[in-house]
């Protein structure tokens, strides 16, 4: 099967939308009408109609009736001596249904037990807790092994010396994450903790690479832990999903495939939330 190429936003030649043919199932006009919703929204802004008219491929007088159809039913309006172009507060009103829609818990738990049976080991859900920048487990599943891991519900995680709090921590600009531990410092919770700033630093240029963390018994002598990040629509990772179990299960020759599959994991919830990493 053949992989779609990518369409590039910005300036395109007119004449790009009326030349190529309409997708198999697709109505012109909607698609049409939705594309130039998606231009206005990535505006950020008020829009030129000759602007819209010109990213569209279309011609100004199809453009005009396209918005003028969506301002009628409340998706843009126009705004100032220039008759600019802006989202309407209809188009708040239909995606916002989106946001009530997205339960955390109701939406990931299927997906922790379906993780939890495949890697059969412990599988957690845990957020980032901006206020004071340590991640929170929310969520469990435990495995049925008689020797598991197991951590209170709301229990908090320290940033450099868990799964899920690397996760996170991978994902910040290096002079955050330097402010963040001259601010909270570097303990160490067995010999293992990574309690050297350049040490972690390395470590977490790593985890950017591979995709995942990997808390090799730095928070708890004879446990690992696995996590990869799970993000918003604003591309900031919220939660992070995580792996946890003993040695003795979890070895070297596992980490990898472990390490597939939490990643797989947190991209399936990201994408189902309406998140986006890139």
């Amino acid at each position: 099967m053949a992989t779609p190429t990518p369409v590039k936003r910005g300036k395109k030649p007119r004449g790009t939308a009326t030349t190529a043919p309409a997708a198999t199932g697709q109505v012109q006009s909607l698609t049409r009408g939705l594309t130039l919703l998606e231009y206005i929204a990535e505006a950020h802004g008020n829009v030129a109609l000759t602007d819209l008219a010109q990213q569209a491929g279309l011609p100004n007088s199809t453009t005009h009736r396209l918005l003028t159809t969506m301002q009628q039913q409340g998706f843009v309006r126009q705004v100032g001596d220039l008759g600019l172009w802006t989202i309407g507060s209809h188009a708040f009103v239909v995606g916002s249904s989106f946001l009530q829609s997205r339960n955390l818990l109701a939406m990931v738990h299927p997906m922790l037990r379906s993780l939890m049976e495949e890697s059969g080991e412990t599988v957690n859900l845990a957020v980032l807790d901006h206020s004071d920048y340590q991640a929170i487990i929310i969520d469990q599943v435990q495995c049925t092994a008689l020797m598991r891991m197991s951590a209170p519900i709301g229990g908090k995680l320290p940033m450099h010396a868990s799964g899920a709090g690397k996760a996170f921590l991978s994902t910040l600009p290096d002079d955050q994450v330097a402010q963040l531990l001259h601010k909270k410092g570097l303990h160490s919770y067995t010999p293992r903790t990574l309690s050297s700033p350049a040490n972690l630093k390395l470590e977490l240029a790593e985890i950017r690479k591979r995709g995942y963390s990997f808390d090799d018994e730095e928070h708890a002598l004879g446990l690992r832990c696995i996590a990869a990040c799970i993000f918003d629509e604003h591309r900031e990772a919220f939660a992070a999903i995580s792996i946890s179990g003993p040695v003795s299960r979890m070895t070297d020759d596992r980490v990898t495939e472990l390490g597939a599959l939490v990643i797989h994991a947190a991209k399936e919830i990201t994408q189902s939330y309406g998140g986006s990493r890139n």
